[in-house]
């Protein structure tokens, strides 16, 4: 057999049996309601837990909200050059076939029992796609086995009667209408052999046209192997397995989450957020707005598959370093008096400038009310807060006590939470990074120290204390478009300062002198704030660049010095170069 037909013969059956396996797991675990369960989003999410901070931050930074699409597709490629593989040697020895499928289910056993929300059964989806695969490989393996076995003008094994066309075994006569073996003399009614070897067919089975024109074999003999049948039929299970696919994966995120979240009525709160003065938004084209739409915000987290939680099976445990351990249903938390607030969140791997950024109005209980009734003992310096996902962040405790707004969160601009960001109930607290206060799908709150536990990303290199820091973004002009000389246009953007405000934003134009920017009105000190300055463009043609710096209400002016991320933020001036032309 050559390579070609190996290739040939492999992709086919390994292709077929890895979209077979992929199927019947993904139909199993929306069946038993098992998202861990789900073997690419399981293989997703261990890669995510044992990916580097470099590697974390080379993917948000070239494929931003879209890195964990680029992981699952990868994940699917690299399982479709395995499955080739599986098959190529099943056609060789279909043990070695079996052995390579096993690795596979062993693989994704291994990815779904690591995830901290595993159960036993939620191996299940793994296992039983793996042995309807077994029998789809031993099949579809023999199959090809078959066919490139089995060529016209080739002897059959001995002791067997010839087929069709077929020379017959030596020291056998031959039957009527068969060939004779060459050499041999024809019997009565025989065609005498030719006196060389048949030609061998360039195919690696045999053709319709080379059936159709041998001789009628003895009824009792099986068929030879039909390439059009091997093909159709692959094509039949390869098709049905991606429609079991894409049935699963409908079925396991069409659950009735998001019809509730979209039907959840919330209460009014007992303290709404203040109503937003005039001149909040500059309303300049290309500029960020001051609310951030729902569907626009940012979604950096280590999620493959989002936790889809019913209001009625939510609960939060408060616990640990506490006087009284509390527990609170969805009902309960909605009973609670909600605050209303104005609230920016900033992801630490915005880089200087980034999008990982977005204001919004959010609703939700008082932490700091909550963790007051639990009594968090002296000497508990962090909350450890657990996602139903078994993502953890740590945020100090003095910053959710000291009276701002740290809210344990259940609507975002006037609606209940998306389920992207966090429904049924996440954290929002003003002026950390999210990644240390911004806990979505939370479950549990341990009062602890820092001594005694990390976070998630801590001991990936991230800092375990990390206030926002105060930066600022031009968001117009691009630089993509030339600027005409003698025009005034609208340098433009935003800057914050969560929890200390914006006191003040400069420009400066190639490194001339800084010139104060025109501030927005903003409701509080937890927003960012929009900013413009208008430019005279009185200069010659040539390229510029344009920088800004922000100084907060505590007087601390945005440093120049150009920092990475990681550990705790990035830092440095936003800059655009533009063209001015004549």
């Amino acid at each position: 057999m050559g390579s070609a037909a190996l290739a040939g013969a492999g992709a086919v059956v390994g292709i077929v049996t890895a979209l077979v396996a992929l199927g019947v797991a993904q139909v199993v675990a929306a069946f038993l309601g098992s998202p861990t369960g789900e073997p690419i989003p399981a293989v997703g999410e261990m890669s995510i837990n044992h990916t580097s901070a470099a590697v974390k931050e080379f993917a948000i930074r070239e494929f931003g909200s879209s890195d964990k699409t680029v992981l699952v597709w990868g994940i699917r490629a690299v399982l479709i050059i395995f499955a080739i593989v599986i098959g190529a040697l099943a056609i060789r020895r279909l043990w070695l076939g079996l052995a390579g499928l096993a690795i596979f289910a062993a693989i994704g056993i291994y990815a779904t029992l690591s995830q901290p929300t595993a159960k036993a059964d939620d191996v299940l989806p793994t296992v039983i796609g793996a042995l309807v695969a077994a029998f789809a490989l031993r099949y579809f393996s023999g199959v090809a086995r078959a066919l490139v076995a089995v060529k016209p003008g080739q002897a059959a094994e001995p002791g067997q009667p010839a087929k069709p066309g077929e020379a017959a075994e030596p020291g056998q006569p031959a039957k009527p209408g068969e060939v004779a073996e060459p050499g041999q003399p024809a019997k009565p009614g025989e065609a005498a052999a030719p006196a060389g070897p048949l030609p061998p067919t360039a195919a690696w089975w045999p053709t319709e046209a080379t059936k159709a024109d041998a001789i009628e074999a003895d009824a009792s003999q099986e068929p030879l192997p039909s390439r059009r049948k091997f093909l159709v039929t692959g094509a039949v299970v390869a098709g049905v397995s991606l429609v079991t696919y894409a049935g699963g994966s409908w079925l396991a995120n069409t659950r009735d989450v998001n019809a509730i979240q979209q039907a959840l009525k919330l209460p009014k709160p007992a303290q709404p957020a203040p109503p937003l003065p005039p001149g909040t938004d500059l309303k300049i084209p290309g500029l960020s707005s001051f609310v951030t739409p729902n569907s626009n915000f940012y979604r950096v987290d280590t999620a493959i598959v989002l936790p889809e939680i019913l209001p009625a099976h939510w609960q939060l445990r408060i616990h640990g370093m506490v006087q009284r351990e509390l527990v609170l249903t969805f009902d309960d938390l909605l009973r609670r008096p909600l605050i209303e607030d104005w609230i920016t969140l900033c992801c630490v791997s915005n880089p200087v400038a980034g999008p990982y950024i977005g204001n919004a109005k959010w609703l939700g209980a008082s932490l700091r009310s909550l963790l007051h009734e639990a009594g968090v003992k002296a000497g508990a310096d962090q909350l450890l807060c657990t996602s139903k996902d078994g993502f953890t962040s740590g945020t100090p405790v003095q910053t959710a006590m000291d009276g701002r707004d740290a809210l344990l969160a259940v609507a975002m601009n006037g609606a209940a939470l998306p389920v992207e960001h966090g429904f049924p109930a996440r954290l929002v607290i003003p002026g950390l990074y999210g990644y240390v206060s911004a806990c979505k799908w939370v479950v549990d709150i341990e009062a602890t120290t820092y001594a005694a536990n990390q976070a998630y990303w801590v001991p990936r290199g991230w800092a375990q204390q990390a206030p926002v820091k105060t930066e600022s973004r031009i968001d117009v002009p691009t630089g993509v478009n030339p600027i005409k000389a003698g025009k005034q246009i609208s340098i433009a953007g935003v800057a914050w300062a969560q929890h200390k405000g914006i006191d003040a934003v400069e420009v400066r134009i190639a490194n001339g002198p800084w010139q104060q920017a025109r501030l927005a009105a903003v409701p509080g000190i937890d927003t960012w704030r929009q900013w413009v300055y208008d430019w005279q463009v009185n200069v010659a043609p040539g390229n510029y660049v344009i920088e800004a710096r922000a100084t907060d209400k505590t007087g601390y002016t945005q440093t120049s010095l150009q920092e990475p991320p990681m550990p705790n933020g990035a830092s440095g001036y936003p800059s655009v170069t533009v063209t001015v032309v004549s």
